[in-house]
């Protein structure tokens, strides 16, 4: 009678290259509370800063697990939503609150039907696509900015978009399970879902089967750009002010948190929960190696080479 309660756990074991994320999440975790708990670690206010830290990569990484699942990517994420944090605080500063969230949204569906049209009418390369509109998106903010902060002074925008907490709980971890609770109902459970997947695991096929995958294309690159667009809100509202620079960078730890969870870079494979684990992983380990003291330059040599080896020993074959 106690082989089928196990089962799910030697099942859980047997594919551990699989579920490496969740066990190298485990393990990292355990290693920094044994060896950083006098130095706070596992006070609550630092893990809740960890989610803090690290809602934004996660809200864009969801999105980013679609485009990936489709065989594109999308490199402009970080850009995007430096230029949303600019477009929302110039919004609220004329037309309050309201018109600060529509700026952003009509921010992030602008850039993201550029991007698809571009990659599915043209037929020039999201990777070319995206690269160009990184460039594209920053020197605009920089542009319409000044290259000066531009102070958001709404303080219920604030705290609906990163500022405020429920008791203890940041109201970013509402967010993060929102867009995760969504992301993971519309890959898994939604034919749009199974559509994204069936393009990204082979495309030629998926057409001869009925599926229009330049518009299943243009929608994840269209989603992708919304959702860099609403992580640049969460920025601008944490931090309450638009600055071009928020979100540099970002791309790089997006597309790793997706891939760490399990999503293909080939397509057709793809996580939502995973991704989320990944983003919290890479938000645990910049946590844990600043309280460990390291210097700058030795972060990123230690938390690449983390990432190197969690991606390799799940994508590695017998």
């Amino acid at each position: 009678m106690a082989k089928p309660a196990s089962a799910p756990a030697g099942a859980f074991f047997a594919n551990w290259r699989q579920n490496i994320i969740y066990i190298g999440f485990v393990v990292i975790f355990i290693a920094f509370a044994l060896t950083l708990n006098d130095k706070g670690f596992l006070n609550p206010n630092n893990l809740l800063n960890i989610v803090r830290q690290t809602a934004m990569i996660a809200v864009m990484a969801v999105a980013m697990t679609f485009v990936l699942s489709a065989g594109e990517i999308d490199l402009s994420v970080g850009a995007v939503a430096g230029l949303a944090t600019v477009t929302v605080a110039m919004a609220i500063a004329v037309a309050g609150p309201f018109g600060g969230l529509l700026a952003g949204l009509a921010t992030g569906l602008a850039v993201g039907v550029f991007n698809g049209w571009l990659t599915t009418r043209i037929g020039i390369p999201s990777f070319l696509t995206t690269l160009a509109m990184m460039g594209i998106a920053k020197g605009v903010a920089m542009w319409i900015s000044d290259t000066a902060a531009v102070p958001i002074l709404s303080p219920s925008y604030s705290w609906v978009f990163g500022g405020g907490s429920v008791g203890p709980v940041p109201v970013l971890m509402f967010w993060i399970a929102l867009i995760a609770g969504a992301g993971h109902v519309a890959l898994r459970r939604s034919g749009f879902g199974r559509r994204v997947l069936a393009t990204g695991g082979g495309e030629t096929a998926a057409r001869y089967s009925g599926i229009d995958t330049a518009s299943i294309k243009f929608r994840v690159l269209v989603l992708s750009s919304c959702a860099a667009a609403l992580a640049g809100m969460l920025y601008a509202g944490r931090l309450q002010s638009g600055r071009f620079q928020l979100g540099e960078g970002d791309e790089l730890s997006v597309i790793a948190a997706a891939v760490l969870g399990g999503t293909s870079l080939f397509g057709g494979k793809g996580t939502v929960i995973g991704t989320i684990v990944g983003a919290l992983m890479i938000g645990l380990i910049n946590n844990g190696l600043i309280l460990m003291g390291l210097e700058f330059s030795q972060q990123l040599i230690a938390r690449g080479g983390i990432i190197i080896l969690a991606v390799a020993l799940s994508q590695k074959r017998r």
